[in-house]
């Protein structure tokens, strides 16, 4: 069953901490953390609507700037999540230019900027071009139930962690994976259409056997209105993945708690490893996972496949090492 979400490391194991998910379907993707981005096309950051933020080092959000110029100009919403006082970093990259040419615009771009400001209360603040990307605040501390982003496909979690300054780890859960089976399809006469995703949308919401689904994508002739309960038979529904991100982190018990409740299952799970095991007093003093530490939260949470990186340059030229490892800590082999 293809999955529907596709994560990448964007710029390798040493390179800038940033991973894109694009969306199978969809003309839409998001990143966790948006480091240097120039490796990634203009098309594909041109579909980025969401962006989660772990902190406000520069290795973690230097490509605003670039996300930034690619879509000024076009007709655009995205939102950004990061920890306390993200929204006010974002106002001041914004405001770093001049924007009074923008009566001349015929197209808006808005963010929209959520901020984890307390372990249990999220505020939102928006900048639209069209004001110069002025601060407007949209909700000051709602509730904060460990959700950050919801929508009917998946979720975003985020737990905050300690890095000497606070830094969001993340995990996205996809609600399920629906596969059709066309020679069903067939078997019934039934066409292969856009119907079929108002269908999966409808069993990943949950919807009630008696919900009516438009076979043929219209609402004009009662004939083609079918109960969802008859249709069940047509699917196969598994339990959607998890993707986890966590970088930049103290190896403390408080954090390994959080990341291992937070990323717990996961079926990929990305997890900095600075540092080589041997070098444990330096990821201390940097506040930073060794290679060891990482492979041992990743088997502590159970997680299927782990995928280190931001690895210090100063072990150039030894990613097999490294990668060896965090995977004898993990318990497997590195592949």
């Amino acid at each position: 069953m293809r999955p529907l979400l596709h994560p990448s490391l964007v710029n390798g194991r040493y390179g800038d901490p940033t991973v894109y998910v694009e969306t199978l379907f969809e003309t839409r993707g998001l990143l966790f953390d948006i480091g240097e981005i120039a490796s990634l096309s203009p098309r594909k950051i041109q579909r980025v609507d969401q962006i989660f933020v772990s902190h406000a080092h520069i290795d973690h959000f230097v490509g605003f700037d670039h996300l930034l110029r690619l879509l000024v100009g076009r007709e655009k919403s995205v939102h950004l999540y990061g920890p306390s006082g993200f929204a006010e970093r974002v106002h001041h990259k914004l405001q770093g230019y001049h924007w009074n040419l923008v009566d001349s615009y015929r197209c808006d771009l808005v963010f929209i900027v959520s901020e984890l400001a307390t372990p249990h209360s999220v505020s939102t603040t928006q900048f639209r071009l069209k004001r110069a990307f002025v601060a407007e605040q949209l909700v000051a501390n709602a509730t904060f139930d460990g959700i950050l982003y919801r929508e009917p496909t998946y979720h975003v979690s985020a737990a905050i962690l300690e890095h000497r300054v606070p830094c969001l780890g993340f995990a996205l859960q996809e609600a399920a994976h629906v596969n059709v089976w066309k020679n069903r399809l067939a078997d019934r006469g039934l066409p292969v259409g856009p119907w079929l995703r108002a269908l999966k949308n409808a069993i990943v919401e949950g919807r009630p056997d008696d919900h009516l689904i438009h076979i043929d994508g219209s609402a004009t002739s009662d004939n083609r209105l079918v109960r969802l309960g008859s249709l069940r038979d047509l699917l196969t529904v598994a339990a959607g993945q998890k993707i986890a991100y966590i970088t930049d982190v103290a190896d403390t018990v408080a954090n390994r708690a959080a990341i291992v409740a937070l990323v717990q299952d996961a079926d990929v799970l990305f997890i900095e490893a600075a540092f080589a095991g041997t070098d444990a007093a330096l990821a201390k003093q940097r506040a930073h996972l060794t290679t060891t530490a990482a492979g041992q939260i990743a088997r502590d949470a159970n997680v299927r496949r782990v995928e280190p990186f931001h690895f210090s340059p100063r072990y150039a030229g030894e990613e097999g090492r490294m990668l060896a490892e965090v995977m004898a800590a993990f318990g497997r082999p590195c592949a």
